[in-house]
């Protein structure tokens, strides 16, 4: 079991930046993948980068070359740099942990593999 805590968002201008950051109650060293999602009312919820134990990326195509997810194994943190950001990256964002275990399904952004989220932190950019 492991609770998830996200902090770090807030508004901000087009192009601008944040750090979101999701701290966790228990040790993520042993969790296959990690990921962010994000969702805004009315769709559905959407992942944007995911974080092997390998240490190996992956990003949704629509983030590519703007978002960036790191692993802070001192501080049992897993966060996420959005810069650039655009009005359409306006959302909550998740994070989430799979189940200790072996490794994750493909692709690495299906939710199935995440058994732990948090509750999320809101991101608005205005144009």
């Amino acid at each position: 079991q492991v609770q998830l805590v996200e902090s770090g968002g807030g508004s901000v201008q087009a192009g601008g930046s944040l750090r979101l950051s999701c701290a966790a109650s228990a040790n993520l060293n042993n969790r296959p993948c990690l990921a962010w999602f994000r969702q805004t009312p009315g769709k559905e919820r959407e992942g944007v980068a995911a974080l092997y134990r390998t240490g190996t990326t992956y990003y949704a195509d629509i983030v590519k070359g703007r978002f960036t997810i790191s692993r802070d194994n001192a501080k049992n943190t897993v966060d996420l740099q959005v810069d650039s950001l655009k009005p359409e990256d306006t959302a909550m964002y998740f994070c989430a942990a799979a189940p200790p275990g072996i490794g994750c399904y493909s692709p690495p952004l299906a939710q199935s593999n995440y058994k732990y989220w948090g509750q999320g932190t809101q991101v608005t950019v205005s144009s």
